[in-house]
């Protein structure tokens, strides 16, 4: 796969390049913020509303969770950005003094869109607690970002739907870039990083002048979004290959909402350096258990008698202490412990994977890895 020469970019960056795979354009390095330094590539457990789902910041910490992602629409919502403020931020608020990511909303006003109607100004919108009527503009976003704290804020965007016709993804790829801008010129001087978010559907021919209207206007880091919304897996790739390289090579670039264990792997083959997604927790509390051999869906009468770890190679709490039997058992029962034990195995099998990819990386053998990753992934377990 070719490397494109990078796009010059305009604003400093807090990105510093480690490791350049001679193979591929994966590469690790480091991203400075507030709350201290983060390697990548990074994945990002999700904590929407102030906690990533039925762990504790220390199980975070023990399975190498190094940032976690919070979301402004939620927290704007319930408990207020104003209360969170109060606590020193979000940091204090839910005892987490590593980095952390918030996103800015625009995919929750894309999701709840029934909810929600997109003007130039902004998003008005109900409530999907109590119906009350709100508004999100490019300016509300950043000032509630920064009340919440999060070293790197995102600006507000528009998520294109799949399908999309070229005159639909045209407008709100349109939309994205002026509300960038905005959030761009609302900033204050707190130290806070803020992403741009490349948008453009499944249309190359928009992306890539997207891609430069952003780089003009200057962020800390850009996003790719608009991916991973109900297209074929091959699209999402082939969106990703026309993307990645037009983000400049300076900065970090963070593919929005993936994935899966795969798409984490094929992200960092294409030179991703950060990723979130519900998938590993919300995956964790439906019995499907992530290890290095494949899927493992815990609730299958196979595991009634089984007395392995439930991946023989990892070393999280959950593989240490406890049994495939003991944890389809608790799944069965629906004890809370069937959650808090999955959950903390996911994070540390996604934490791990990436922790290998870096090492990898570093030690220039990242496609070996990669087709290993895939050999385990065809053996019985």
């Amino acid at each position: 796969m070719p490397i494109a020469m990078p796009i010059k970019n305009t604003s400093l960056s807090p990105y510093t390049l480690l490791h350049q795979s001679s193979e591929c354009p994966a590469r690790c390095g480091q991203v400075q913020t507030l709350h201290g330094t983060f390697d990548t590539p990074v994945f990002m457990p999700v904590g929407t509303l102030g906690t990533v789902k039925a762990v504790t910041p220390e199980n975070l910490e023990e399975l190498g969770a190094q940032i976690i992602l919070g979301n402004t629409y939620h927290l704007f919502i319930r408990p207020g950005h104003e209360l969170i403020r109060s606590f020193g931020g979000l940091h204090g608020f839910m005892h987490w003094d590593k980095p952390i990511l918030t996103d800015s909303g625009g995919f929750q006003i894309f999701s709840l869109k029934e909810l929600a109607k997109i003007t130039e100004e902004g998003a008005t919108f109900r409530s999907h607690m109590d119906g009350a009527k709100l508004f999100l503009s490019p300016e509300k976003a950043v000032e509630i970002q920064e009340a919440l704290g999060s070293d790197i804020m995102m600006v507000l965007d528009t998520c294109i739907p799949y399908p999309a016709t070229l005159d639909e993804a045209r407008e709100a790829t349109a939309l994205t870039a002026r509300w960038a801008k905005r959030c761009r010129e609302a900033q204050s001087p707190t130290g806070q990083l803020l992403f741009g978010i490349l948008q453009g559907g499944m249309y190359p021919e928009l992306r890539k002048p997207a891609a430069e209207e952003l780089i003009e206007i200057g962020f800390d880091g850009y996003a790719m979004g608009g991916l991973s919304v109900g297209e074929p897996k091959e699209l999402m790739h082939e969106m990703l290959d026309a993307s990645v390289h037009l983000l400049p090579d300076s900065h970090p670039k963070y593919l929005m909402g993936v994935g899966t264990p795969e798409d984490l792997v094929e992200g960092v083959y294409r030179g991703v350096d950060m990723f979130d997604c519900v998938m590993p927790t919300r995956n964790a509390r439906n019995g499907m258990l992530f290890t290095s051999q494949g899927r493992v869906v815990i609730k299958n009468s196979r595991y009634r008698e089984d007395q392995r770890p439930l991946d023989e190679q990892c070393t999280c709490y959950t593989c240490r202490n406890y049994s495939r039997a003991y944890l389809r058992h608790l799944f069965q029962c629906r004890e809370i412990l069937a959650y808090q034990l999955n959950s903390i195995h996911n994070l540390h099998y996604y934490c791990t994977l990436m922790a290998g990819m870096r090492q990898a990386i570093a030690e220039d053998r990242f496609l070996d890895f990669r087709r290993n990753f895939y050999a385990q992934r065809e053996s019985p377990h």
